[in-house]
């Protein structure tokens, strides 16, 4: 859905996916909507939602908690994958921006795609502790501040499948890879000090 977005007297035309995908063709449709950006708060998701407040009530996409923690707006913007609700309005108001789905995945309507295969690679993986023996005094099972380090860079993924949907090798085999996402949480669970079946789960 084409956006023309007006900030300090320039137009701004920014793009979204339409509603309309022709299951034939997979041609995706753009149509113009005027938003006045002197009102409208400083990121992505914000002209979104002003967007379906005000000018198209049919315009779907996810959201929750505009933070970047749960990684629901998870979109194509001007080409890159990332959360809406993270990434600012492009100040340069005379270029357009582009917004689409993330690519290579079933679109379920407009900005929504269908994650059922995501989330059911995930499942797979089994991403829980898993403790064959109880801890030493019946409460948490502890960690040593450098196995905790371990962990870093790891347990901050929000599953927003951004970077699973980049991952040419996913675009090709998505029935069989599993995709960076999933492996990065494989391989979060495979370190922890605390799971008791890691050697069981490095062979699966």
């Amino acid at each position: 859905m084409s956006k023309s977005w007006i900030r300090h007297g320039y137009n701004k035309v920014a793009r979204s996916l339409d509603g309309a995908l022709n299951i034939q063709t997979r041609s995706l449709t753009f149509s113009p909507t005027l938003l006045n950006l002197n009102n409208c708060g400083p990121m992505v998701l914000d002209a979104l939602q002003k967007i379906k407040a005000e000018d198209d009530s049919t315009l779907s996409y996810r959201r929750s908690c505009r933070e970047g923690i749960c990684g629901s707006c998870a979109m194509n913007i001007d080409g890159t994958n990332t959360v809406a609700c993270l990434r600012p309005i492009d100040a340069d108001t005379s270029t357009a921006t582009t917004i689409t789905p993330l690519p290579h995945m079933f679109v379920i309507r407009d900005l929504v795609v269908d994650l059922t295969n995501f989330y059911h690679q995930y499942k797979l993986i089994e991403p829980w502790l898993k403790a064959t023996k109880p801890s030493e005094d019946g409460r948490e099972y502890r960690q040593s501040p450098a196995d905790r380090k371990k962990l870093d860079g790891m347990y901050e993924c929000i599953l927003c499948a951004c970077c699973t949907t980049s991952c040419p090798s996913y675009w090709w085999n998505p029935e069989e890879f599993l995709g960076p996402a999933t492996l990065l949480h494989a391989y979060r669970w495979i370190v922890d000090s605390r799971m008791s079946s890691r050697s069981h789960d490095c062979r699966h």
